[in-house]
């Protein structure tokens, strides 16, 4: 595979927790996706945009995350595979300093203006992707990519975010965010070094839970932003988590067994080809819960 990523981009990632990249997909990759998410929420158009005057900071409200959902989806593949597109795969690899990384979340988000006012403070994303806080050690963390695939001006509600080295040159930030002393403040200090990710459709904004960052209204008459979010782990570690993946097994994940490669699925948890778990029976179980899946790989290593 050729990186379309550079080693000054995970450098950059590892010590900001946080880089915009562009040029990581094909343009087939990007209008396929496209399409796959205006099936997913029924071809909805944005609106007159809802733009409130807050007397106090930006609230989030559930309206935010309206058309937000987990895959896999009932579309083609392109959608239900760019999470684990190995360009994410691999930089997920050398940002985390680890051989195997494990997908512990992916959503496709559809935003459209009319919805709700998306504007929110800054925050990180740690609240929920672990009940502990962020390790110091950044390979002991996760990496996140939002990723846009429609075009995003600063009109179409742009997440804006700062990176790690300029919000540790506000004193006790971290402290300041979790006990919320005062947290207007820290509002007004973070602001000054804020960032866009606006970009053409493809960008991607690949950042770390310890990342204070806000989403941005959509502010363009009928205007709208079609993204997928994927966050990535080191396999093993647990005190990292959102997606239970079993969980959700009424979902079409046959059109991910039958499209993914095994690195792929081994995102998922599924072991790869040639592991121990692949004895005789549990070939056969496999390829009846999923008729169509190519095993081929799967069964010549396990004769070995």
């Amino acid at each position: 595979m050729i990186k379309r990523y550079s080693f000054d981009d995970v450098k950059r990632w590892k010590r900001d927790g946080a880089v915009v990249l562009k040029n990581l997909f094909t343009l087939e990759e990007i209008k396929t996706v496209h399409d796959d998410i205006a099936v997913v929420f029924q071809g909805k158009k944005g609106s007159t945009p809802i733009i409130k005057k807050h007397s106090g900071p930006p609230e989030t409200v559930a309206e935010q995350f309206l058309n937000f959902e987990n895959i896999p989806f009932d579309c083609s593949s392109a959608l239900n595979l760019i999470g684990v597109h190995q360009q994410l795969i691999s930089l997920a690899r050398e940002a985390l300093g680890t051989k195997y990384v494990r997908l512990y979340q992916s959503q496709a988000w559809a935003k459209f203006a009319g919805e709700t006012d998306f504007e929110q403070s800054f925050h990180c994303d740690y609240g929920n992707h672990t009940l502990t806080v962020p390790s110091n050690d950044v390979t002991k963390n996760s990496i996140t990519f939002l990723m846009y695939f429609s075009d995003v001006t600063e009109m179409h509600g742009p997440t804006h975010y700062v990176t790690r080295s300029d919000s540790n040159k506000i004193s006790k930030s971290s402290e300041i965010f979790l006990n919320h002393s005062d947290n207007k403040k820290l509002q007004k200090l973070l602001s000054k070094y804020e960032k866009s990710t606006a970009g053409p459709a493809g960008t991607v904004f690949a950042y770390g839970i310890d990342v204070f960052h806000r989403a941005t209204n959509i502010t363009l008459n009928r205007g709208y932003r079609f993204a997928v979010t994927s966050c990535f782990k080191k396999a093993g570690n647990d005190s990292i988590g959102y997606t239970a993946w079993p969980y959700h097994q009424n979902k079409p994940w046959n059109i991910i067994f039958e499209n993914a490669s095994p690195e792929q699925l081994n995102c998922f948890g599924v072991p790869m080809p040639g592991d121990s778990f692949w004895t005789d029976d549990a070939l056969k179980l496999a390829s009846l819960r999923y008729p169509n899946w190519n095993m081929k790989e799967y069964e010549r290593k396990a004769k070995k």
